[in-house]
């Protein structure tokens, strides 16, 4: 009988994922990202680059210090002030991990480091010993390793270890590699670098040619025993290894790969969705695990099929990674308790207020709507949990649009007790007259540079969710609106971007009248 391994996931949904255009968060979304993390049973989380600016550096230090239950690793270059930030960031965690980085391949010694494999090796041992000073558990990554040469990736690994690290992570940096190049790797390294047995090999691979999940269980069959990934697999470019899918290949491959993580599988698709809904990045209809199509069938022979026996055309149980079995739970006559109930059940901790606010929305939708899907609640819960502190609230709008005409555009909004209206006749369409109304009355002009809509169920009353990213004095901030009603949806949204200009711009204002009250 052949033993099972325990394979560590390392999530740099924090770090690497946020790297994604658009995809930054702020420190209030990242803890609460660091936390769905340990309750999902990550074992590491990396939580930043705390050098890469104050922002980083606060959001480490801030999950550092209060989210216990994983390893809270911090990213840092291989030189002294890296190195002593990321340390001054993670000093408060109880399980703390330095990761240092530095480059190996030949193109990137020659073009980007100016160095010598001397020089690299020196550097990388310095680093690590560095960091070693501070805490015990220490990852060294030979950034481009898939285009390192094998022999010399072998020595900066050995050396590395000799310095101090517990973990040498082998990363696919721009996802060149193939499942047989990348296990070949890790397959080498643990027959040629003679110290391998004190550390774990671990993987990172980006998916610039579809092929990082793939390439990640080809290290686990050779050898790795850590995985770097992130959820829904965002990431730098074409991003990163997803989460989701490695974990679940893992499992239900179990036979193959013989390996377990101490991931709760049920609560990949409300972790999925929650870092859909900070971050804006939409996970796509047929994404396998965690997309809505992942277990819908429509073909008659796979229905025909799965009503005689389920595993005909099902290798998961979509109650194994989050979904409901029904997805029609809540109805015009449920209650707050199992509203709160179901909230939980979708990954949300809400307070005694944003309940009772989700709950009275709920109850206006579900006099709209016949059926009431999870996504629906999702969504209430997320525009009550995302919203910004409400400078202008939508009270109403009028909206006069025909072919061949300018639209006509009468919009009243609520800024505290002040009733404003303002009627617009312009705009090549009746969103753009809407949004030109929103500048005219706030008085904020910005650049729409994406703007999106989606159905957030099915059926002819589905409630419709808008995003739009907007740009303002050189910042980009995002706005996001739901309603049965499309177009109030999408005034909802872009008033939502507008408040964060306003609120951004607040915050800047009481930090410069402090920083004058302190000269």
């Amino acid at each position: 009988m052949t033993t099972s391994r325990h394979i560590r996931i390392f999530d740099t949904t924090l770090r690497d994922g946020e790297q994604s255009p658009g995809a930054s968060m702020n420190i209030a979304e990242k803890m609460e990202v660091a936390q769905a993390l340990v309750d999902l049973g990550v074992d590491i989380i990396e939580a930043g680059f705390p050098i890469a600016s104050p922002g980083d550096f606060e959001a480490v230090r801030g999950i550092a210090d209060n989210i216990t239950g994983a390893v809270i690793c911090g990213l840092a270059r291989t030189n002294d002030d890296d190195i002593d930030r990321a340390w001054e960031a993670l000093r408060g965690a109880p399980q703390a991990r330095i990761h240092v980085f530095l480059a190996t391949s030949a193109i990137h010694r020659e073009f980007k480091l100016k160095m010598d494999k001397e020089e690299i090796i020196r550097r990388a041992v310095a680093g690590v010993r560095r960091a070693r000073g501070y805490c015990e558990d220490i990852e060294f990554s030979p950034e481009d390793a898939s285009r390192t040469e094998l022999d010399f990736l072998c020595r900066v690994v050995e050396a590395a270890i000799d310095a101090g690290a517990t973990t040498v992570n082998i990363p696919d940096t721009v996802g060149y590699g193939t499942p047989a190049h990348v296990g070949g790797v890790i397959r080498a390294l643990g027959d040629r670098v003679p110290n391998i047995d004190r550390a774990v090999i671990s993987t990172h691979c980006h998916d610039d040619l579809g092929l990082a999940v793939a390439n990640s269980l080809a290290a686990v069959e050779n050898g790795a025993g850590q995985i770097e990934c992130t959820i829904n697999g965002i990431g730098e470019r074409a991003g990163n290894c997803s989460l989701e899918e490695v974990v679940m290949a893992l499992r239900t491959r179990q036979d193959h790969y013989h390996a377990t993580t101490k991931i709760v599988t049920q609560r990949l698709v409300p972790t999925s969705r929650l870092v859909s809904n900070i971050t804006g990045i939409q996970v796509q209809r047929n994404k396998a695990i965690v997309g809505r199509n992942a277990f819908a069938h429509e073909a008659g022979i796979h229905q025909d099929g799965m009503l005689k026996e389920r595993t005909t055309y099902e290798i998961m149980r979509p109650e194994d990674v989050g979904f409901a079995k029904t997805d029609l739970v809540l109805g015009k006559h449920s209650g707050r308790a199992a509203l709160g109930d179901r909230a939980k059940a979708l990954g949300y901790h809400l307070t005694h207020e944003q309940l009772q606010t989700v709950f009275d929305q709920f109850k206006v939708l579900a006099d709209k709507k016949k059926e009431v899907y999870d996504a629906d609640i999702a969504a209430l819960i997320e525009q009550e949990i995302r919203d910004v502190p409400e400078t202008w609230t939508i009270a109403g709008y009028r909206l006069v649009a025909e072919s061949g005409q300018v639209p006509t555009v009468a919009l009243t909004v609520k800024r505290g007790d002040e009733v404003l209206t303002e009627e617009v006749t312009a705009g090549d369409g009746p969103f753009d007259a809407l949004f030109r109304a929103i500048e005219r009355i706030t008085g904020v002009e910005v650049v729409c540079k994406d703007f999106n809509v989606h159905s957030v169920t099915i059926g002819k009353d589905a409630q419709a969710e808008v995003t739009v990213e907007v740009e303002h004095a050189g910042a980009v901030f995002r706005g996001r609106g739901v309603s049965t009603d499309s177009v109030e949806a999408s005034a909802q949204a872009f008033l939502n971007a507008v408040n964060r200009v306003v609120a951004q711009a607040e915050r800047g204002a009481a930090a410069e009248a402090k920083v004058g009250g302190n000269v």
